[in-house]
């Protein structure tokens, strides 16, 4: 029996390399021939992006191997926000679930299996917000499936109940994160800099969707279904996104198996939050030392000259 997949909203811009492996990844899932490909194109920001805008547009148009594919070509640059925030409100009002994927992920052929199963299983558990497909690689192995009170933004799903749950709001929910005194909570017991990313957001110095989904999330008390092995992968962490550093992280796709989707309780697990707060640690130190060589890098550099 052929089952009824969510469409695949996925948010493109300039960089056709990238959205020709994310699109291709996407491909080999086996239940890509049963999905509906809903392609956001924004227009360009500068006059010189136009050519590399085309190129991806005129990419797009050659796809085949989706149930059906529908272009929406912006004819002003919203922005990478409000692109996603504007077709994810779209696609999942009319659909009332949506798989959400931007121009710079890789996926498991078992991603849009995942995606589908965690979507169709807790449609109507109203504590859990999202489907996540990535997680960063662990120290430790993890269940099969397990739950956070968290939002991750490397390929995933949801409804359209938990979407309207989204505030953009950034100063009232970094004012509602500061009442509550979840500032620790929110920094994953202060391993990662969330909170300061909100304020960036606030101020002006990133234009980030997804720490106003994290924080609304959070705030409502909602969890993510995250698979215990990554499906996904991020291949725009090499200076060419608009708001991606380089950087290099180890990532093993789950190939072999797929990740099942069991009825497990919609309970937060701290076992897995310690495993990313682990992770962070980790993550900073390597960040400290790229940074501590690229200045010695530099005055060496001066001293030559």
């Amino acid at each position: 029996m052929t089952r009824i997949c969510a469409p695949i909203a996925l948010f493109v811009y300039a960089r056709h390399d990238h959205t020709k492996r994310t699109v291709g990844a996407l491909l080999r899932n086996p239940l890509a021939e049963e999905s509906d490909l809903i392609v956001f194109s924004d227009a360009p920001k500068r006059a010189e992006v136009a050519p590399a805008v085309q190129a991806v547009r005129d990419y797009i148009r050659t796809v085949r191997g989706f149930k059906s594919i529908t272009i929406v070509e912006q004819v002003e640059n919203l922005g990478l926000a409000a692109s996603i925030v504007n077709g994810v409100s779209k696609v999942s009002e009319t659909h009332g679930r949506v798989i959400v994927m931007e121009d710079d992920l890789v996926t498991s052929p078992f991603f849009l299996s995942f995606m589908n199963d965690g979507l169709d299983r807790y449609a109507e558990v109203a504590q859990v917000a999202a489907i996540s497909g990535y997680h960063p690689p662990f120290d430790i192995p993890l269940p099969e499936t397990f739950f956070q009170c968290d939002a991750e933004c490397w390929g995933w799903a949801t409804w359209n109940r938990a979407w309207r749950m989204f505030n953009p709001d950034g100063p009232h929910l970094l004012a509602e994160l500061k009442r509550r005194n979840m500032q620790r909570m929110f920094d994953q017991q202060n391993s990662y800099p969330y909170i300061r990313m909100l304020e960036d957001q606030i101020a002006g110095r990133n234009d980030s969707w997804a720490i106003r989904w994290r924080a609304s999330v959070i705030l409502n008390g909602m969890l993510s279904l995250y698979p215990g092995r990554p499906l996904t992968h991020n291949i725009g962490l090499d200076g060419s996104g608009t708001h991606g550093d380089s950087l290099n992280l180890r990532e093993d796709l789950a190939h072999d198996r797929p990740v099942r989707v069991e009825a497990v309780p919609a309970v937060h697990s701290d076992e897995a939050l310690q495993a990313f707060v682990r992770f962070n640690h980790s993550l900073a130190r390597q960040q400290l030392k790229a940074k501590i060589v690229r200045r010695l890098r530099k005055i060496i550099g001066l001293g030559a000259t």
